[in-house]
């Protein structure tokens, strides 16, 4: 991502966001932990940033991203990855920002999401296109591959009550990629109806009840 290369300075600019935004009494405010294999620098770095959120009364996701998409945005891209990284960093003020696109695909999402949904701090909803054209090519909840109503239904029996926010991202051009379908070119009134049916179909269909991994179709 654009901005400057040394970690500090990103810090810093982070910190700097928290201030800005806090005036408008986020439920949570992302952060990325960037690529690499240096470990050290993002735990003292997310143990900077837990401490500037504490101050101005914020909560701080760090997001697991999609090796897929994200190679250059993370060293983390599941549940449990996160949960690992934010034991090392153990600061309140930090949880985790779930995505269904970003992990739909990881072992175990679903018993990760059961085991750690109240480190959540926010929910991004979208659907995986298959073939996916990239990171910017998400479709509306049911018009992928990815299963939803299991995920919407762990969630839902882990107790998650806050909001669920769909994350539609689709170029247009504005990424560097046009495509001919992007949901970006729907008149916004059309695509927020569209969104939120898509919606409400798959959390009607949102799996209650658990499956026993083990007999495939036993309940």
């Amino acid at each position: 991502m654009e901005g400057p290369a040394d970690p500090q300075e990103r810090v810093d600019a982070i910190c700097a966001s928290l201030h800005r935004l806090a005036a408008f009494n986020p439920a949570s405010i992302v952060c990325l932990t960037g690529p690499g294999e240096d470990r050290e620098t993002v735990v003292e770095g997310l143990r900077a940033i837990g401490e500037e959120a504490a101050r101005v009364g914020v909560r701080v996701g760090v997001e697991p991203i999609n090796r897929v998409g994200g190679e250059d945005w993370t060293m983390i891209s599941s549940v449990s990855d996160a949960v690992e990284l934010l034991d090392e960093v153990d600061h309140p003020a930090l949880g985790i920002q779930f995505d269904s696109w970003h992990v739909w695909n990881t072992p175990d999402v679903l018993d990760d999401i059961e085991r750690y949904a109240d480190r959540f701090v926010g929910v991004h909803v979208a659907d995986w296109r298959e073939p996916t054209r990239g990171w910017a090519d998400r479709v509306l909840p049911g018009d992928g591959v990815a299963d939803l109503p299991a995920i919407l239904g762990a969630l839902d029996r882990a107790g998650w009550s806050g909001y669920y926010d769909l994350e539609i991202f689709s170029d247009n051009g504005a990424f560097g990629n046009a495509w001919p379908d992007s949901l970006w070119d729907v008149p916004p009134e059309e695509l927020a109806r569209r969104a939120k049916k898509a919606f409400a179909g798959v959390w009607a269909a949102r799996i209650q009840s658990p499956v026993d991994r083990v007999s495939p179709g036993a309940v």
